[in-house]
């Protein structure tokens, strides 16, 4: 990443790749890690993790995820396809800027996009250079933190995805709990406390210079028609970050579904849990409603969120129905 190194994209491994990510060498190099993080170590190693972060074969396949995900330009205009020469020149000051606490986040631009069920969807496009930083950031955070999420977390995480997702709310339905707690979280994304995720993640990572970039990646401000907009609150979609942070804040309502033996399927902030009976499931609704609320400060949305029958009630855009005393998942819907 200076000025006398190889080009980057030699430097990257060549591999067989597929649309998600989960193949060849990169693959091979996370699997390596998870492995390693998910055995007991010394808590020692996470005060170092920023070395790991600059490590010039991790910022390399920082690099050749950032160009081959393309995605817009940031608030400052530099695209994937300058990223390149950019790194040539200041690879070097970016490492050292991320090792002494020097490196700032620019400002993410703000653009709003159509929701399916209507309303619209904030993103957060992050210039290219913090996407760098967040991706070489979510190749070391993302083998320590994932290996402890919940079973029954489905959404953003390595050999996971919605068809998985699916399946496993087939399962608890076809074993009698066929109504649903459907939650959905009030704009989850942008109302995530900072002050509440930064002490999860404390939990797991002790480098005070890894914590201190994580946050100012969320305090960040959003550029919006010209103008800057300060953030105190939320993690918006659109940088590499957010889906592993998300998973990270949302762990906590995982474990206490676990904690009360409840069946349920997470996906990102979509979360079903599948009761016996209306009441069983108004009680739940009740009770999840208040920790929701105290302990993560997070609100349910009470228009979109509901106890019903699964057949009534779509989720990832699929319903579940019956035939012939089995439940099946349905061809895609329209939700809602």
């Amino acid at each position: 990443m200076d000025d006398s190194s190889t080009d980057v994209r030699q430097a990257v491994p060549k591999r067989n790749h597929d649309a998600s990510g989960n193949g060849g060498t990169e693959a091979a190099a996370y699997e390596v890690a998870r492995s390693v993080a998910a055995k007991p170590t010394d808590s020692n190693l996470t005060d170092h993790l920023m070395d790991q972060v600059v490590d010039r074969d991790n910022l390399n396949r920082a690099y050749f995820r950032v160009v081959t995900n393309k995605g817009s330009a940031g608030a400052d205009g530099m695209t994937v396809d300058d990223l390149l020469d950019w790194c040539r020149a200041n690879g070097q000051a970016l490492r050292d800027s991320l090792l002494d606490g020097g490196y700032r986040p620019s400002p993410v631009n703000g653009v709003e996009i159509p929701k399916p069920g209507g309303g619209k969807r904030q993103l957060g496009i992050p210039t290219v250079v913090d996407r760098l930083v967040q991706q070489a950031i979510l190749q070391v955070l993302d083998p320590i933190l994932d290996p402890k999420f919940s079973e029954s977390s489905y959404g953003f995480r390595p050999g996971r995805g919605a068809h998985d997702a699916l399946a496993s709310a087939s399962r608890h339905v076809s074993e009698g709990y066929v109504y649903v707690v459907d939650l959905d979280l009030e704009k989850f994304f942008d109302r995530v406390n900072h002050d509440i995720l930064m002490a999860r993640l404390a939990r797991h990572v002790k480098d005070k210079r890894l914590l201190k970039i994580v946050r100012a990646f969320l305090t960040a401000g959003m550029m919006q028609n010209g103008v800057e907009h300060d953030r105190s609150e939320g993690t918006p979609q659109g940088g590499p970050l957010s889906p592993l942070l998300a998973n990270l804040m949302l762990d906590d309502l995982d474990k206490e579904l676990e904690k009360r033996g409840h069946r349920f399927v997470r996906y990102a902030d979509d979360c079903n849990i599948y009761v016996q009976s209306q009441k069983a499931g108004e009680r739940v609704m009740a009770s999840v409603r208040t920790f929701l609320e105290k302990k993560l400060k997070l609100y349910v949305n009470e228009e979109k969120s509901a106890v019903a029958l699964v057949s009534e009630r779509s989720f990832l855009g699929y319903r579940l129905f019956q035939q012939r005393d089995t439940w099946h998942c349905a061809e895609k819907c329209s939700p809602f």
